[in-house]
C-alpha cells in the first residue's frame, strides 16, 4: 500500500526547536517521529511512501534517503523553490501537496493513507481499512475519543449513527462540543478524492476539503477506534512523549543503548563517575561525561557529547546534544535546546541575553574551560 506524510509544516508552536530541526524529525529519545510512523506502517503492509516537504526539507531526505534502510519506498515532493542558494519554502497545504503529487506522477493510483508526521501511533490500519471499504467511502478520518474537557485542544468531529460525517467543530469549547470524538489527522482516501480538490494554489484537508465533502453529500465516513496516540503539536507534548518513553509507555517503542543500572540506559563511551547521583528513569547520550556529585534525577533525558559538572542538578528535563551544564546550575522541568532552555508551558529564555551562558553552554565553544576529557 501507499501512503503520504505531511511533513511541509514550519512547526510554529514548537519553535525555537523547530527553527533548526523539522518537527517530523524531532527524536523521541534517539529516533525522530517520523521514523516511528513509518515503522509502524511497515508493519500494516505500507511499502511505498510519499513525504511532502519544505521547511528545513534537507534535513528529512538525507537521514530517510531512499527509505531502503527501513525496508521501505520512499520519495519526496519539494514545495518552494531556490533563490539563489537559499531555499524558499512554499507550503500548499495538506491537500494542495497531494494534488501536486498527483498532478506531476499519479502516484496515488489506489486506495491510500494520509497523516500528519509529527504524532505517534500505533493505530490498526488492517480494521481502519475494513472499515472505510465497507463503507464505500471516498474519504474516511480515524478518530479518538478524548476526554470532554480536552476536545476544546481538537478538531471535533460530528457523524451520524452509521459513522458518516455530517460537520465539524475547530477546537470547541468543552460544553459547546457537539462530540468528543476528534480528528487524528489520519486518513484513508481512494483516488476519486482529487476530483474535490483544485487544481492549483494552496487547499487544506481539514479546513477546506472535508466541508466540500459533506456539502456535496459524497460518501465521507469517520471511524473511532482505541489507540496510542502522541501528538507532538507543541513543546510540553515533547515532554510527554519522552517521559512516556523513558517509562517504557510507548507501544513498539525500544529505549536504545545499554541499561547500566534498573531504568538506567547509557549510549556507547558514556563516563559516569563514582559519586553521581543517578535515579532512574534516565537515558545518557554517547560520548556523555557525569561527573562526581552531579545529580541527575529521572525522568530525564541527556542527549549526546554532553558534561553535567559536579554539582548541577538536572530532574525532570531535556539536555540537547553538546551541551556542559556547570556545578551550581539547575534544572527542573526544562527543556536545553543550543542557547534556548524552554519550561514545559513553552516560555523560552535565551540563554545568552538572560546571562544564564556562563551556568549552560555548548561544549565545543572555546570559553569552556574544562575538557569533558578530564
Amino acid at each position: 500500500m501507499k501512503a503520504m506524510i505531511l511533513a511541509a509544516g514550519k512547526g510554529t508552536r514548537v519553535q525555537p526547536i523547530t527553527h533548526e530541526i523539522p518537527k517530523p524529525m524531532i527524536p523521541v529519545i534517539n529516533q525522530p517521529v517520523m521514523e516511528l510512523i513509518i515503522s509502524h506502517l511497515k508493519t500494516h503492509g505500507f511499502s511505498d511512501f510519499i513525504v511532502n516537504v519544505s521547511h528545513l526539507a534537507q534535513h528529512i531526505e538525507d537521514y530517510f534517503k531512499d527509505g531502503s534502510r527501513l525496508g521501505v519506498n520512499m520519495a519526496y515532493s519539494w514545495e518552494g523553490h531556490f533563490d539563489g542558494d537559499e531555499w524558499v519554502g512554499q507550503a500548499m497545504g495538506s491537500a494542495g501537496g497531494m494534488r501536486l503529487i498527483q498532478d506531476r506522477t499519479g502516484f496515488f493510483d489506489s486506495t491510500f493513507a494520509v497523516l500528519c508526521g509529527d504524532a505517534v501511533i500505533d493505530v490498526d490500519f488492517s480494521e481502519a481499512l475494513a472499515f472505510h471499504r465497507e463503507k464505500g467511502s471516498i474519504a474516511t478520518i480515524i478518530m479518538k475519543q478524548v476526554p470532554r474537557d480536552e476536545v476544546s485542544s481538537y478538531g471535533v468531529v460530528v457523524t451520524d449513527d452509521d459513522g458518516r460525517v455530517e460537520s465539524f467543530q475547530e477546537k470547541p469549547a468543552p460544553e459547546e462540543a457537539k462530540s468528543d470524538v476528534v480528528n487524528t489527522g489520519i486518513y484513508i482516501f481512494e483516488p476519486e478524492i482529487f476530483n474535490f480538490i483544485p487544481s492549483e494554489g494552496e487547499y487544506d484537508i481539514g479546513s477546506e476539503l472535508f466541508p466540500a465533502l459533506v456539502e456535496a453529500g459524497a460518501p465521507f465516513y469517520g471511524v473511532t477506534l482505541p489507540f496510542q496516540w502522541i501528538d507532538i503539536g507543541t513543546t510540553p507534548d515533547l515532554w510527554d512523549a519522552t517521559e512516556m518513553a523513558l517509562n517504557n509507555e510507548i507501544h513498539g517503542f525500544t529505549i536504545p543503548g545499554e541499561e547500566v543500572s534498573p531504568g538506567v540506559y547509557t549510549g556507547a563511551n558514556v563516563l559516569i563517575e563514582e559519586g553521581a547521583d543517578i535515579k532512574s528513569p534516565v537515558y545518557i547520550g554517547g560520548s556523555t561525561v557525569i561527573r562526581k556529585d552531579a545529580v541527575v534525577h529521572g525522568p530525564a533525558l541527556i542527549h549526546s557529547g554532553c558534561v553535567i559538572e559536579s554539582d548541577a542538578e538536572i530532574r525532570n528535563s531535556i539536555v540537547w546534544h553538546h551541551t556542559r551544564i556547570s556545578g551550581g546550575a539547575t534544572l527542573d522541568m526544562k527543556i536545553v535546546f543550543g542557547p534556548h532552555c524552554i519550561d514545559f508551558a513553552g516560555n523560552v529564555v535565551h540563554l545568552g541575553e538572560g546571562g544564564f551562558d556562563w551556568l549552560i553552554s555548548d561544549v565545543r565553544s572555546k570559553s569552556v574551560s574544562e575538557s569533558p576529557l578530564k
